[in-house]
């Protein structure tokens, strides 16, 4: 599995735009506190660990791909960026963040609950987790079709609606959960933006 996101991120352009990055950056920005210790879980090329630089927090970025990581440290010097195993826990102390970001990550994890886990752990007490991630609804499958989120050589190991990922949460004992969907129509909403308490 590590091979195929050291190959993934050495293909992906420096200077694609991300889809949504305003909405996503602005969801963010809105649960962001000035001098947050922040974790970007799934830290990609580190465009979001920079934003929350940007925003008066004190970011970490963590990706399973050595390949992405020299990238965002050559994009983004003076931040810092850990690797992790793929299959193992997060490198980072227990209760050593106030906010985890995790933006379209979740639907890639192969074993929800131990990340879910680890996401426990590394937040303090009452810390906060945000997820974006794309949404399935019924009406947008019918309007878009599974194929477009669901290749059978794609990355995307689990599709989530609204319902489903806060079942979910609720199940890791997560407390104020709030799931919305944006973009697209109502009812056929793209992206599902989520927000958590520990």
């Amino acid at each position: 599995m590590r091979e195929y996101y050291e190959e993934l991120w050495e293909r992906i352009p420096s200077d694609g735009e991300l889809p949504e990055l305003a909405r996503r950056r602005e969801f963010l920005r809105a649960h962001l506190r000035q001098g947050d210790r922040a974790l970007d879980l799934g830290c990609g090329l580190g465009t979001f660990t920079a934003i929350m630089k940007e925003l008066g927090a004190r970011p970490v970025g963590v990706e399973v791909a050595e390949s992405a990581l020299r990238r965002a440290r050559s994009l983004h010097p003076g931040l810092e960026f850990r690797l992790a195993r793929i299959d193992g826990p997060l490198p980072l102390e227990d209760c050593s963040f106030e906010l985890v970001w995790a933006s379209d990550v979740i639907e890639h994890i192969a074993d929800t609950a131990r990340w879910l886990s680890e996401v426990r752990r590394v937040l303090v007490p009452g810390g906060r987790l945000l997820i974006t991630t794309p949404n399935h609804s019924r009406l947008g499958f019918a309007l878009r079709g599974v194929e477009r989120f669901s290749e059978p050589l794609g990355d995307h190991l689990h599709l989530y609606t609204k319902r489903s990922l806060t079942r979910l949460l609720e199940e890791f004992a997560f407390s104020d959960i709030a799931v919305f969907g944006a973009g697209g129509v109502p009812l056929a909403r793209q992206l599902l933006l989520a927000r958590a308490a520990r």
